[in-house]
């Protein structure tokens, strides 16, 4: 299993694998993901990197509980206890990802016709009810973030790094047990990628949260605490040395 480090797991996948169904006749099934195992602890960033195609995708719908695996396990940390998120139906599936998930997009996912305060504040409405205390708590995000003179700023009033820092605070307003982010800086120049970067780990440090995050971009892998590649059949931890060639396959070449 590719390892958490020390402290509680905020998440952890054993064998997890996803079967691609054949549409056409003559075509045959084919494993997206096969014998997945995965541990992340609680404050930890984590970073998958991988080919396109190689199923990165696929891996955060069934950790956020948006499709289900055909193998293997996948738990999540909900207070003192973990919960098999594959084993919930639909509309338990929806509660849970709500009050333990974060997420961060390429494309922000701003509701245009909402200020910025209010984007924010609506996960935490929705996981935990109170309009003032989610207000509250959009604002004293804001004010970290720098942003705290724009509440009232609608997001196409902003600029791409802004409402880049308006997506992260979103993701974390309602203190998230574990944090999805899907290539966050896909779409920020170098030096506005690496601030957003850095306040996502500070915050999400901050809170406890983890962050799991799928990238192609080596300038934000190089920032996680680990960074595992997902090749086909298996994860690759690529801070352990891999093995040299043995004399067998040198003599052969």
């Amino acid at each position: 299993m590719a390892q958490a480090r020390p402290g509680d797991s905020a998440l952890v996948l054993r064998g997890v694998g996803r079967v691609l169904r054949a549409m056409r006749p003559g075509q045959s099934d084919r494993w997206v993901l096969r014998d997945i195992d995965l541990s992340v602890a609680r404050g930890e960033c984590v970073a998958i990197v991988g080919e396109s195609g190689v199923g990165k995708s696929t891996l955060m719908h069934l950790i956020a509980g948006l499709d289900r695996p055909d193998a293997g396990s996948i738990e999540l940390r909900d207070g003192d206890h973990t919960v098999r998120i594959d084993q919930l139906e639909t509309d338990a599936a929806a509660r849970l990802r709500g009050r333990l998930l974060g997420f961060v997009f390429q494309a922000f996912h701003l509701i245009p016709h909402l200020d910025i305060q209010q984007n924010i504040a609506l996960p935490h409405l929705l996981s935990r009810g109170s309009e003032r205390d989610a207000r509250a708590a959009a604002a004293e995000l804001l004010n970290r973030l720098g942003l705290g003179d724009r509440l009232r700023a609608l997001p196409g009033e902003l600029s791409g790094g802004e409402q880049q820092r308006v997506a992260l605070a979103r993701a974390l307003v309602h203190r998230p047990q574990l944090v999805l982010a899907d290539e966050p800086t896909g779409n920020l120049d170098p030096q506005t990628a690496e601030r957003a970067l850095n306040l996502l780990r500070d915050e999400a440090h901050a809170a406890g949260a983890a962050i799991l995050m799928v990238t192609h971009s080596a300038q934000a892998a190089a920032g996680a605490d680990r960074t595992l590649r997902l090749e086909p059949g298996r994860l690759v931890d690529q801070t352990e040395p891999r093995p040299a060639p043995s004399g067998d396959f040198d003599a052969a070449h």
